[in-house]
C-alpha cells in the first residue's frame, strides 16, 4: 500500500513565534514543520513540507496566501499556504530573529543579525531569482530583535540588543546630499524585546510608538510633526499641561519666535493647510521629532520579558514573562486588565488575533499552546504535548483514538480525526513504557517504571484500578488477552512476567524463567498462549491458564528485542540485536524464514561516531515491529531514521520511510562536513551564544542551577533520531510511529492510481456509462469494480434504486466484495445519504455473510473501516438525539406550566 505523511502529534508547539491568519487559523512551528490549527473547526494538521532544521520564525501574508518559514540554519521556505506547496527557497547570511510581511503584502522585512533587510515578496511571479533585495539597513550595533510595519508600509520600527529602537524609512528621501540617519529611541537599560507603531484613530497615521524591554519596562513615545503638531499626534491627555507641549515645540531647532506665537495663539495646535493634506507625505515621519511620553514598569521582580505583542485597533499590549505570568494592558494610560499565571516556565510567544479578542500563548519547554478569550476569560484552545520523548503508542479498536505514553509520566489520548488531545492522565510517577487497549470496552492499560499497571476508564476519565506487585518492580512490557480478563506485564529488574485478573485486581501468577529484561509481551489473537521476548536471547511461549511454566522456547543467537503475533495467530515475528527479523511457526515450533535487515536500516552518522555511516553497522537494529491488519506485510523501526516495510511472504523490502530530514537531530546525515570539526570537538556542540533556554536567567540563578560551574562543559548534544514504537490501525488505512521528532501519522495515499483488478478490452469507462444508460445497474457496478476507479464505483452505487439493492448485492462476485466494502466505508464517512449506504452494507452482509466469515483475515481491514465509520455515525446521532430529547422535554414542561 502507498502511504503518505498525514499529521504530527505529540506536541502542538516546540518553539519560535506563532501567527494567527484569517483571524481563526493558528500556525505554530513544530520541529522542522509547521502545524495549522483551525480554531473554528477544532482541527489541526501539519504541513507536509519539511525544513532542513527546526523552524524558529514564521510569517504569513495579510491575505493568508503565503507563509515564510525560517529555520535555525537561516534557510527560508516560501510556501503557498492554501495549496500547501513549496514555491521558493532562500538562505540568509545571518541568524534571523524576526520576519514580517508588509500590510499590503508586497514586501518582507527580515531581521538578520545586525541588519534589517527589505525583500520583495515573490508572489506568483515566475522569475529566475524570485527574492529581490530592495534595501538594507545596517545602522544597528547589535542583533535586531523585533520589527513592526507602519499601516502604510512606508516605515519600520526595529528594536535591537544595543538598547535602542530605530524608525526606518523605506524610501530614500531627498536631503540635499546630507545623509539622513534613522530616528533613535533611546533611554532603554536592557535589550528591546518588542517595538510597535501606534496610529491616530481618525487619520490612521503613525502618531506614537511603544517599546518593551527585557527588564520589564514599557516606553511610550509620541511623535510631533514640524508641519503640523496636531495632525501627527493625538490631543494631549488631560494630565499633560499645554505649556509642556509648547516647551517641546520651542526646543525644536527650526521653530522661530513667530511660529511659537502662532502656536500659542491656537492653543498649541497648528491648523493644517489643505495642500499639506493633499500631498502624499512620503516622509512625514522624517519632518518632526519623537519624545518620551512616559515609562511604566511591569513590577515582576527578577522575571524578564520574553514575549510581547500590540494591537493597534484596541491600543492594547500583551506581555509574557519568564516566570509564566502574562499581563494585558490598556494603553496609553497603562491600565492592567489581566495579570495571570498560565505556566511554571517562561512564555516564549504571545500574540493577538486580527480582531484582538483572542490571545495566543506558547511555552516551548512544556510544548504548551493556549488560545484565550480575554473578555469572557475562557479558553478557545488548550493543548499541551509531551515535553519528553514518546515511548509507546496504541490504537483503539475502532481506530478513532490514539493513546501515547512518554517520559514525562503522562498518558494522553488523541482524537485522530481532529489531531487534538482530549484527556491527559498524570497519576503515574515515572516514565510510561507500554500501553494497551482492551477491545471489549473503553479501557486503556498503561505500564510504568513506577511499578504500577493502571486501568483507565475512557468514559469517565478516571483511574479505576491499579495493579501492583508485592515488591516494587519496573514494568517495560504489557498485554492483555482477547477477552480482557487477564493482564500480563514484563519487568526489567526481576526478569519475571506478572499475571493479574482484571475483575478482582488480584495477582494470579508470576511466570519465571527469563534471565534478562522482558521487553516483548503479546497474547495470541486466537488462543490463550502468551509469547515473551527477552534479552536472554530467547522467545518463550506460556500457557497462562494452565500455570505449568513455559510451553516452548525459541532460542536465538542475539538478544531478542521485541515479539509480535500475526493477526491470524499462525506466525510469530521477533527482532534481534544483530538487525535480523525471525519468523516462527508457533504451532510447530519451527523457524520459517529470516529477514536480514541491518543493511536496510543502516544509515545516519552520529556526531560521536568515529566511523562513517557506510562502514558502521553497529547499533542498527529493529526495536519495534507491527504486522498489517491482513498480515501481508510488516513494519519495522528502531535506532535509525528509517522505517522499513517488508513483504512477509517473499521477505523483500517494499519501501523505506525516512521519518525526518531535520538536521537538528543527530543521525540524519550520512556524511559530515569536515569544516564543522574543530580541536574542541564538533562545532554544533560548542555554544557561542546565549541559548533560548538560558535567556533571561540571571547570574545568581545560574549559579544555583550549576550552569556555570568551573571546569564543567554543558551537554549540548542533539537528540538522536530513532523510532520507539510502531502501530498499524485495525482498519489498515494508516499507521503511527513514535519517534524523536514526535508521533508521525501516515495514511493511505488517496491520490488516483490506476490499478484495475480484472481488465480486458471490454472494461472501459464508456462501457460503464452505457450500462447505466441501459438501466443495468448490476452490470455497471461489476464493470466499475473491475475498472477499480473510485468515482465510477460510487456513481454506480447511487444508480441502484433502494428496492433493487438486495438483488444487486447478491449478484456481486466474492472477489469484488473487499473493494465494495471500502467504497461503502468511505461513503459513510463523507456522504449525507446514511440510510441508503447503511442499507447497502446490511444487504451485502446478508448476501455474502458466510464468505465473509470464511475469509475474515483478508477482509479484516475493510470490515474494520466500515465498523469505524458506523460507530462514528452512531455516536454523532446519539448525541444529537439526546440533545433533541432533552430540548423537547424542556419545551413540553414549559408549555405545561403555562
Amino acid at each position: 500500500m502507498n502511504f503518505r505523511f498525514q499529521n504530527l502529534l505529540g506536541a502542538p508547539y516546540r518553539g519560535g513565534n506563532v501567527v494567527i491568519s484569517s483571524n481563526t487559523v493558528l500556525l505554530s512551528p513544530v520541529g522542522n514543520r509547521v502545524a495549522v490549527t483551525d480554531l473554528l473547526k477544532s482541527e489541526t494538521t501539519t504541513l507536509p513540507i519539511q525544513s532542513s532544521s527546526n523552524v524558529t520564525r514564521i510569517a504569513v501574508s495579510a491575505d493568508a496566501t503565503f507563509l515564510l518559514a525560517v529555520d535555525d540554519r537561516n534557510r527560508c521556505l516560501f510556501i503557498n499556504l492554501r495549496r500547501r506547496a513549496l514555491l521558493h527557497r532562500i538562505t540568509f547570511k545571518h541568524r534571523v530573529t524576526a520576519a514580517k510581511f508588509s500590510p499590503e503584502g508586497s514586501l518582507i522585512a527580515v531581521a538578520a543579525g545586525k541588519l534589517v533587510q527589505i525583500w520583495r515578496s515573490p508572489a506568483f511571479r515566475r522569475e529566475y531569482f524570485p527574492f529581490e533585495l530592495v534595501r538594507t539597513f545596517a545602522d544597528f550595533d547589535a542583533k535586531v530583535t523585533s520589527l513592526d510595519w507602519s499601516p502604510d508600509s512606508k516605515y519600520l520600527v526595529a528594536g535591537s540588543k544595543d538598547l535602542t529602537a530605530r524608525i526606518l524609512c523605506l524610501k530614500k528621501l531627498n536631503t540635499g546630499g546630507v545623509k539622513k540617519r534613522p530616528f533613535l529611541l533611546l533611554g532603554h537599560r536592557d535589550s528591546v524585546a518588542g517595538s510597535f507603531f501606534g496610529v491616530n484613530s481618525k487619520t490612521n497615521r503613525v502618531c506614537k510608538a511603544y517599546t518593551v524591554t527585557r527588564d520589564c519596562y514599557l516606553f511610550s513615545w509620541g511623535f510631533t510633526s514640524d508641519d503640523d503638531s496636531g495632525e501627527g499626534s493625538e490631543p494631549p491627555s488631560p494630565g499633560t499641561p499645554e505649556r509642556d507641549v509648547e516647551e517641546n515645540l520651542e526646543d525644536s531647532e527650526n521653530d522661530g519666535v513667530e511660529k511659537r506665537k502662532k502656536i500659542s495663539e491656537n492653543g498649541g495646535v497648528k491648523k493644517r493647510k489643505k495642500t499639506d493634506i493633499e500631498d502624499g507625505d512620503e516622509g512625514y515621519l522624517s519632518r518632526g521629532k519623537w519624545e518620551l511620553l512616559r515609562k511604566d514598569g511591569f513590577m515582576q521582580g527578577s522575571a524578564k520579558v520574553t514575549a510581547c505583542d500590540y494591537h493597534r485597533g484596541l491600543d492594547m499590549v500583551v506581555v509574557g514573562f519568564s516566570n509564566g505570568v502574562f499581563g494585558l494592558y490598556q494603553m496609553p494610560d497603562f491600565v492592567c486588565i489581566h495579570l495571570l499565571s498560565i505556566s511554571r516556565e517562561k512564555i516564549t510567544t504571545a500574540v493577538f488575533n486580527e480582531l484582538g479578542n483572542w490571545l495566543t500563548f506558547g511555552c516551548a519547554k512544556l510544548g504548551q499552546l493556549l488560545v484565550w478569550e480575554w473578555r469572557s476569560e475562557s479558553y478557545i484552545l488548550k493543548q499541551q504535548g509531551h515535553y519528553f520523548d514518546v515511548n509507546c503508542v496504541a490504537y483503539s479498536p475502532d481506530s478513532q483514538l490514539l493513546a501515547t505514553g512518554a517520559d514525562d509520566n503522562k498518558v494522553k489520548v488523541w482524537t485522530l480525526s481532529s489531531g487534538f488531545c482530549f484527556v491527559t492522565f498524570s497519576e503515574h510517577t515515572n516514565a510510561i513504557t507500554a500501553l494497551h487497549f482492551i477491545p471489549s470496552n473503553n479501557v486503556l492499560l498503561s505500564a510504568s517504571l513506577d511499578g504500577t499497571i493502571r486501568a483507565w476508564d475512557l468514559l469517565r476519565y478516571r483511574n479505576f484500578k491499579t495493579f501492583t506487585t508485592p515488591s516494587p518492580r519496573q514494568f517495560v512490557s504489557l498485554t492483555a488477552d482477547i477477552s480482557g480478563e487477564v493482564i500480563c506485564a514484563g519487568t526489567s529488574d526481576s526478569f519475571e512476567v506478572f499475571v493479574w485478573s482484571m475483575k478482582t485486581g488480584r495477582l494470579m501468577d508470576v511466570l519465571s524463567g527469563h534471565e534478562a529484561p522482558v521487553h516483548g509481551l503479546v497474547f495470541s489473537p486466537t488462543n490463550t498462549v502468551l509469547a515473551s521476548s527477552s534479552y536472554d536471547k530467547t522467545v518463550r511461549l506460556w500457557n497462562v491458564f494452565d500455570g505449568k511454566g513455559a510451553v516452548e522456547t525459541f532460542p536465538h543467537t542475539h538478544d531478542v528485542l521485541t515479539v509480535v503475533y500475526r493477526p491470524d495467530g499462525r506466525q510469530l515475528a521477533c527482532s534481534t540485536l544483530d538487525g535480523q527479523i525471525h519468523f516462527w511457526d508457533p504451532i510447530d515450533g519451527l523457524l520459517m524464514y529470516t529477514i536480514e535487515g541491518s543493511r536496510d536500516i543502516a544509515g545516519g552518522r552520529l556526531m560521536t561516531d568515529r566511523r562513517s555511516a557506510a562502514n558502521s553497522t553497529s547499533g542498527k537494529f529493529f526495536t519495534t515491529l507491527c504486522y498489517s491488519a491482513d498480515g501481508s506485510y510488516i513494519l519495522a523501526g528502531g535506532s535509525s531514521r528509517y522505517i522499513c516495510m517488508y513483504d512477509v511472504t517473499d521477505q523483500v523490502l517494499l519501501r523505506r520511510f525516512q521519518i525526518t530530514h531535520n538536521l537538528s537531530l543527530d543521525g540524519v546525515l550520512d556524511i559530515f562536513n569536515s569544516k564543522n570539526m574543530t580541536e574542541a570537538g564538533p562545532l554544533d556542540l560548542i555554544d557561542d551564544d546565549n541559548s533560548d533556554i538560558e535567556e533571561g536567567v540571571d547570574k545568581q540563578t545560574r549559579g544555583k542551577l550549576g550552569l556555570d560551574l568551573p571546569g564543567s562543559m554543558p551537554n549540548r548534544g542533539r537528540p538522536i533520531i530513532q523510532t520507539k514504537s510502531l502501530r498499524i490501525a485495525p482498519t489498515g488505512r494508516n499507521f503511527v510511529a513514535a519517534t524523536t521528532e514526535g508521533v508521525l501519522v501516515y495514511s493511505v495515499d488517496e491520490s488516483f492510481i490506476f490499478d484495475p483488478t480484472d481488465l480486458d478490452i471490454n472494461v472501459t469507462p464508456e462501457a460503464v456509462e452505457e450500462a447505466l444508460r441501459e438501466n443495468q445497474p448490476s452490470k455497471a457496478l461489476i464493470l466499475s469494480l473491475r475498472l477499480n476507479e473510485d468515482s465510477f464505483i460510487k456513481k454506480c452505487i447511487f444508480a441502484v434504486s433502494p428496492g433493487d439493492i438486495p438483488a444487486v448485492a447478491t449478484s456481486i462476485p466474492y472477489k469484488y466484495i473487499q473493494r465494495l466494502v471500502e467504497a461503502l466505508a468511505d461513503l459513510l464517512e463523507n456522504c449525507p445519504h446514511l440510510e441508503f449506504t447503511l442499507r447497502w452494507s446490511q444487504e451485502l452482509c446478508k448476501a455474502h455473510g458466510s464468505s465473509i466469515q470464511q475469509n475474515s483475515r483478508n477482509l479484516l481491514p475493510s470490515l474494520k473501516s466500515l465498523q469505524k465509520a458506523i460507530t462514528r455515525i452512531h455516536q454523532d446521532l446519539a448525541d444529537t438525539c439526546s440533545s433533541n430529547e432533552y430540548m423537547l422535554r424542556y419545551l413540553c414542561s414549559s408549555g405545561a406550566k403555562k
